[in-house]
């Protein structure tokens, strides 16, 4: 494996819906290129947002000057959780043993939103992505953006977003308090949503950059680009279990 901190962005490039959408163009462009990992678009909107998404790349936001652009980026490597590797520390053995916790799946994007904008300094999950999430709704049967929300007597202590696409669940943006009382709720948190992930027969989590400690410390594993790519296409075809209805029913 090469060292991926060496790798070098070399300028961040234009990427047209007709590119991000054509396997072929983005084999010949773009997949193969691992100079590049971050490009840019203008296009907030579902269509462009899904293509790029199934086609692996994780976006958030920046701005050039005055414009708030999208970032679509492809990454160099990818942290992947298979659930039989799922690690489950003591402090949250305990905690799930003394509490009865239990997450929410559902479309509460803005309570989550809002919970991230007040916990991270720089959020680049924006008013602007966030329409932008709420208009993918019912645009693609094989494409769903959740919320997922962890509550301790009816206050929000954790929580994220992300996206369905086949058989697998990609994280975006997450928060959790960490002032005691408090403190594990977020990884709390994390192992209900890979229980219940696995329970409901995802192939895997793809919990995005390789650069989290939290992220190994719950059993995940890096994949290089081509490596995450050939895992990718294989589990984000039509998924043949009823995920979208088991995620209507608990969106109350």
């Amino acid at each position: 494996m090469h060292n991926l901190m060496e790798t070098i962005q070399l300028g961040i490039h234009h990427l047209p819906y007709d590119v991000v959408a054509d396997h072929t163009l983005l084999d010949k462009m773009v997949y193969s290129d691992m100079r590049k990992n971050y490009y840019w678009s203008e296009e907030f909107n579902a269509s462009y947002y899904i293509a790029q998404a199934k086609a692996g790349f994780i976006a958030i936001t920046d701005y050039f000057e005055d414009d708030e652009l999208l970032l679509p980026e492809i990454q160099f490597a990818y942290t992947l959780l298979d659930f039989q590797d799922l690690h489950i520390s003591r402090k949250v053995q305990k905690l799930l043993q003394q509490r009865q916790l239990e997450i929410k799946i559902g479309t509460e994007l803005d309570a989550v939103a809002q919970a991230i904008e007040i916990t991270h300094k720089n959020n680049w999950l924006t008013p602007r992505y966030l329409e932008m999430l709420k208009e993918t709704e019912g645009k693609d049967e094989n494409f769903k953006v959740i919320s997922i929300i962890l509550k301790d007597e009816e206050k929000l202590v954790a929580g994220e977003i992300g996206y369905i696409i086949g058989r697998t669940y990609t994280s975006l943006s997450g928060f959790s308090i960490k002032e005691k009382p408090y403190n594990n709720y977020g990884t709390a948190q994390l192992v209900l949503l890979a229980r219940y992930l696995e329970k409901n027969g995802f192939a895997f989590w793809n919990l995005g950059q390789p650069y989290m400690a939290y992220k190994f410390a719950l059993g995940a594993k890096v994949y290089e680009r081509s490596a995450f790519l050939k895992r990718w296409f294989k589990e984000t075809g039509q998924f043949p279990n009823p995920v979208r209805k088991i995620i209507s029913e608990t969106d109350t």
